[in-house]
């Protein structure tokens, strides 16, 4: 009568080494007490969802937080599903988001010593772990078609129980081992499937990082562990992974709490300690149809992908910032009080997130991506978005390249003060804002059609005032000095300097100081809400004021 080891040799002949030797080959880490190990897996198969970029950011922040590792691996056994070169694109786009793999891989490369970190690459040690389980009698192959699973579905759903391939259910589980052996000799296909101890009338406890002790339904079914063309499954092959790579800390989407069981039981079979595991909240969205909120959809929202929002301009710094606090809800108070700090003096906490999923909100991610742009020095502004500029508005590229001097004057209008001035929420934000300030430019602005003066101001009193700005024009004055000037200015043009008095009786003015100050606001940028006009000045300078005056009045009449 041939045994399970006859079976397993017969199955894996070229298999050698074992568990132990395994051992060896990745021993465990060398790392601080509390130093927890984590990972990103992601599938070659698309690009990278927001949703993933949030479980790597979580990953990534409780490695660092903690002094452990957090590597790359990247889950390619599904190969009829994979795209090439997403590997490698999802490597990047991390990067891009400031989340780089302390080992792993790398797209081009790889880094550590617990690689191959591509699972298609890692068949010797998949097969070496399920020799071993056939071995025990814990695993089988199954020669079951795809007719014969259809044809199971349809009984089971006759018989009204739980589909599947477990117990009764599970035909070839009962084959003995000679049966087996003879099959396979035979040249029938097959595949191995774990044979589960389970029942799914019982329940196990199981504990979740986020949820606390869980109540679940214990693992009955006969999963494929190894499928037809060799490669193994997701369930199989990441647990072996996390095993041997030495991951203490799992963090997935709360959609595989009920695969957990499964994986549990795993464990279990092969002896090892299963790592923590942390199911995020999925990240939600209000449908525009119905009002309601759901899950955050690849096919219907493009909100799902994160190049969305680098095509967008949002800065990555606000974005990391906004998925922060899905993240933790006291981090976004943690972000008002430390304003300029640095996330990685934040520390995430299990206990702040939530059990619900998490609404994605654009007004906020908007509110925080203003402020990160606002608290940007000018050098680090300029940086970023010329490298935005670079890859979606060739534009704004050639404006900071030809002058970046000038560009960073520009922007740095009212930033370096105790509340800096908000003018952006997106890189996208600032072409419209500062086009007026090159003067091809304003000139297509003012040819475009009428400016947008105070229509209760007679154009001769426009002209007559504009033109006596430009004569008396100096830049020399400091700020204070000038808008005194100013005041005088339009007195002699009989623009009241007394809002209370204007008030009083507006007929007898033209009108009041804010008036003239919005008449060269408009005159010289083209719009009544351009920045701080003393310094829009100085960075246009007196020739260009001259010019734009000259064309301003000429087409008034």
């Amino acid at each position: 009568m041939a045994t399970n080891k006859d079976l397993a040799d017969l199955i894996f002949p070229d298999v050698k080494l074992t568990i132990k030797d395994l051992d060896k080959r990745f021993p465990p880490r060398n790392l601080p007490e509390g130093a927890e190990v984590t990972r990103f897996a992601p599938s070659p198969t698309g690009f990278l969802h927001t949703g993933s970029l949030f479980t790597a950011m979580v990953a990534h922040k409780f490695a660092k937080q903690t002094h452990g590792v957090y590597f790359f691996r990247l889950e390619d056994t599904d190969q009829k599903r994979e795209i090439a070169g997403t590997g490698m694109d999802l490597v990047k786009q991390l990067k891009t988001f400031g989340i780089v793999a302390d080992e792993g891989y790398f797209g081009d490369h790889e880094e550590g010593n617990y690689g191959p970190y591509v699972q298609s690459e890692r068949g010797d040690i998949y097969k070496i772990v399920i020799k071993e389980l056939i071995k025990k009698g814990r695993a089988y192959p199954c020669f079951c078609t795809k007719e014969d699973l259809d044809q199971l579905r349809l009984v089971q759903e006759a018989n009204k129980v739980i589909p599947g391939y477990y117990g009764e259910y599970a035909k070839c589980r009962h084959y003995t081992i000679d049966e087996e052996i003879e099959m396979i000799k035979a040249g029938k296909p097959y595949v191995i499937r774990f044979k589960s101890k389970g029942n799914h009338l019982n329940h196990i406890k199981a504990h979740d990082e986020i949820r606390g002790d869980m109540d679940l339904t214990e693992n009955d079914q006969d999963i494929v562990i190894l499928k037809s063309d060799g490669l193994p499954t997701y369930h199989f092959a990441h647990l072996v992974d996390d095993h041997f790579m030495g991951t203490t800390l799992v963090t997935r989407g709360e959609e595989w709490v009920s695969s957990l069981p499964i994986h549990l039981e795993l464990f279990e079979a092969m002896g090892w300690k299963a790592p923590k595991y942390a199911h995020l909240p999925v990240i939600m969205i209000t449908d525009k149809d119905t009002g309601n909120k759901r899950k955050l959809s690849k096919r219907k929202d493009p909100e799902a992908a994160t190049s969305y929002f680098l095509k967008a301009g949002y800065p990555v710094k606000g974005f990391i910032e906004y998925l922060m606090t899905i993240a933790n809800s006291n981090f976004e108070a943690w972000l008002m009080a430390n304003p300029k700090g640095n996330m990685d003096d934040f520390n995430l906490s299990f206990d702040k997130f939530s059990l619900d999923g998490a609404l994605f909100d654009l007004p906020k991610l908007n509110n925080i991506s203003k402020e990160v742009l606002a608290n940007m020095d000018k050098t680090t502004f300029t940086d970023q978005a010329l490298a935005w500029a670079k890859s979606y508005d060739p534009e704004l590229a050639n404006y900071i390249e030809s002058d970046r001097p000038k560009f960073e004057r520009i922007i740095n209008i009212e930033r370096e003060q105790e509340k800096p001035r908000k003018d952006y929420e997106r890189f996208s934000d600032v072409t419209p804002k500062i086009r007026f300030f090159y003067a091809d430019e304003f000139d297509k602005l003012v040819k475009a059609g009428p400016l947008p003066f105070n229509e209760f101001i007679d154009k001769k009193v426009i002209k007559d005032f504009l033109t006596d700005f430009e004569n008396t024009l100096d830049l020399s004055m400091d700020e204070n000095t000038w808008f005194e000037a100013m005041k005088s200015l339009g007195v002699k043009h009989n623009f009241c300097n007394d809002r209370k008095v204007y008030k009083k009786d507006p007929k007898a003015y033209n009108g009041w100081y804010a008036d003239c100050i919005s008449l060269i606001r408009v005159a010289v940028s083209g719009s009544t809400q351009a920045p701080k006009l003393y310094d829009v000045l100085e960075i246009l300078g007196k020739d260009e004021i001259t010019r734009r005056i000259k064309l301003v009045t000429s087409l008034l009449g």
